[in-house]
């Protein structure tokens, strides 16, 4: 017999409509789905926990734990990211104690522990706390192709994760592209070995090979399937649970699954798909067997390709994707999940955008340095030298890069406190995770896209940079008469614009003032932090902003020496790209 994880209420979802399904949306199918006996039902973890604070203006930890009413029977599963957790860098141990601890008191009964390097050094802390209090700790490995990701390289981890405590096991082909072969030899491997625990096998259907990977997945012994309800399966998502339980029926490795439960969970999120349908993407939906190039696992291609929209580059998708595999083997060859997954993609999108390493996130200058923990592969000197700087040797760390953290829960505890925002101990984990946007949320300033009620939403349509050639310009949500032939200067909300008429139409640029250097956006984000004041030097390469953009810090640089003659944003504010930072006086 192999059971089946339901993967509908987190990766099935995150994969395929930028893990935006909420919580009135799971609510009504549970007591159906708590019928079936799945292994387990993954349901938080991941995106699940950013993606509601940051767009949906829902808690996580309340949604956790109406989950955990609404399916007595089922045992719940979140994904761990190790000593990331839910978020996209290293945290000191009493952060991630402090996290399973209540994810397991909210409601959570299984944890998928896995690290993006495969470095089990930050797995030994979270299997730890989860055995502790009583969970069940999966450690999984994530599956890559590489030189240096071998069949023997595999079991060989997965063997000792065994010994230091794991309940199950898991390949995590988070991209979906583990051939037949593989998932066979690796998992044959593993039984040969004399592991005892179960292996569980996670992919996603974007090769278009899945379905003989489980297949000869279930030759080689695997005991569990990762699989998602069929209205939210394919393509970047998951193989379907009612497709993969009918093919194993009356064979030895038969679910027992009812197909009638599966069909009214069939019925339901058919309702569920069609209402999100502003976020269908017909590229997270085809079969693309390019993944076994670049690597880009389904909730990362769906996820960077609504980036790229809402920077106006949605254009740059195929080059993006192009880029990737070569900043891949430059930093060593890391297994694209998050957060390698993110930290890889946007260093191509920047690639693309902005030149090759010309600008580069505080994020992979981290990850270069040893800060989530050692590289799979070797990284050029070159390269440490292009993203480091000359002085790259003095950067690096060997340790486990949470030994050089300093513990946090208290201190992050008694600032929400002195706030006056802490209404659970759980809100403390969420600020000290995620600082700006945690706090935003706290203190109710959040907006939802969306809820449920106003759906369907109209389709979104990416953001047009080029005004149509009309004698109409639409500058700020205003729309202004310009009359002119060649060109024209105007002024918008204390803006100066050069309007020009070419071959594509309209475009505005903003005017420079002699004797000034204005400082912009690159691209749409938050200012997390301001770091000059009206009155003071700058020197040329001085940091003036820090800006989040696609979920990585970047910082925004000094064009030139000078007096800071305005600031133009506030820490927070949410900016478009182009958007005025400051002024220098030159």
């Amino acid at each position: 017999m192999v059971q089946l994880h339901e993967q509908i209420f987190r990766d099935a979802h995150q994969s395929l409509i930028a893990t935006r399904m909420r919580t009135e949306d799971m609510l009504p199918i549970c007591p159906t789905i708590d019928r079936i006996g799945f292994f387990s039902l993954e349901v938080w973890g991941g995106a699940t926990f950013d993606v509601p604070i940051r767009y949906l203006n829902e808690d996580p930890w309340e949604r956790l734990k109406k989950l955990r009413n609404a399916l007595p029977n089922t045992k719940l599963q979140m994904l761990e990211r190790a000593m990331n957790i839910v978020a996209y860098r290293n945290f000191p141990d009493d952060i991630v104690k402090k996290f399973i601890y209540y994810a397991k008191k909210d409601g959570c009964d299984y944890f998928r522990i896995f690290d993006a390097l495969n470095d089990l050094r930050n797995m030994k802390t979270p299997i730890e706390s989860v055995k502790e209090i009583g969970g069940h700790a999966q450690g999984a490995l994530s599956y890559t192709i590489s030189p240096v990701h071998t069949v023997e390289r595999y079991v060989e981890d997965f063997k000792k994760l065994e010994k230091m405590g794991c309940d199950s096991l898991c390949i995590k082909d988070m991209a979906g592209m583990i051939s037949p072969t593989m998932a066979y030899d690796i998992i044959k491997g593993c039984k040969d070995a004399n592991i005892k625990i179960p292996v569980d096998l996670h992919s996603h259907c974007t090769s278009g090979m899945t379905g003989m990977s489980y297949m000869k997945a279930c030759e080689a012994g695997v005991d569990i399937l990762d699989t998602s309800i069929s209205p939210f399966s394919g393509g970047t998502g998951q193989p379907a649970t009612e497709s993969v339980a009918a093919a194993l029926k009356d064979t030895e490795y038969d679910t027992k699954y009812d197909m009638g439960l599966l069909m009214e969970c069939r019925k339901y999120f058919l309702d569920v798909w069609n209402k999100y349908q502003h976020l269908h993407r017909e590229t997270a939906l085809k079969v693309d067997p390019s993944v076994t190039v670049h690597q880009i696992p389904g909730g990362m291609l769906s996820n960077l390709l609504f980036q790229l929209e809402q920077q106006g580059a949605g254009d740059k998708y195929n080059e993006v994707l192009m880029e990737t595999p070569r900043v891949r083997k430059d930093l060593g060859y890391p297994p694209l999940v998050t957060p390698t997954s993110q930290i890889v993609g946007v260093q191509a999108v920047m690639n693309v955008l902005f030149g090759r390493y010309k600008k580069i996130p505080k994020e992979t200058k981290d990850y270069v340095r040893g800060m989530y923990g050692k590289p799979p592969g070797e990284i050029s000197k070159e390269i440490y030298k292009t993203i480091l700087g000359n002085d790259w040797k003095d950067e690096i760390i060997d340790c486990r890069p949470s030994d050089l953290l300093e513990p946090m829960y208290t201190k992050r505890k008694d600032e929400l406190e002195e706030m006056g925002l802490m209404k659970k101990p759980e809100d403390v984990l969420t600020y000290a995770i995620y600082p700006q946007v945690g706090l935003k949320f706290l203190k109710g300033e959040a907006k939802a896209e969306f809820t449920s009620d106003q759906l369907p939403l109209k389709p979104v349509l990416k953001r047009d940079i080029v005004f149509p050639a009309s004698y109409k310009i639409n500058v700020d949500d205003i729309t202004y008469d310009v009359n002119v032939k060649t060109e024209e200067v105007i002024e918008v909300n204390g803006k100066i614009y050069n309007v020009k008429i070419g071959d594509t139409g309209k475009k505005i640029e903003e005017k420079k003032t002699v004797g000034e250097e204005k400082i912009v956006s690159p691209m749409l984000g938050t200012i997390l932090k301001i770091n000059v004041k009206v009155g003071g030097t700058v020197k040329k390469g001085d940091v003036v902003a820090v800006l989040e953009a696609m979920k990585m810090e970047n910082e925004i640089l000094s064009p030139a020496d000078g007096v800071i003659k305005s600031v133009n944003v506030s820490e927070g504010q949410n900016v478009e790209a182009d958007a005025l930072i400051a002024v220098i006086g030159v």
